[in-house]
């Protein structure tokens, strides 16, 4: 249970770390995303990183 907290804790922060970098056109690929330079996908991304940490913190508590 412990390997599968952090699997997908690590999952997660990494899709926000990425959905971040493409609202705030950091990231701007692949070049025709929808996402990029869209600033709801910073609030998502956002919401998932920490989301991500929270499940990374939940599985070391394991």
């Amino acid at each position: 249970m412990r390997t599968a907290l952090l699997v997908l804790g690590l999952l997660a922060l990494l899709t926000g770390l990425v959905w971040i970098g493409q609202g705030t056109g950091v990231f701007p690929y692949p070049a025709s995303s929808f996402m990029i330079r869209q600033t709801p996908w910073v609030y998502y991304g956002g919401a998932l990183a920490i989301a991500g940490v929270l499940v990374l913190l939940l599985s070391r508590r394991m």
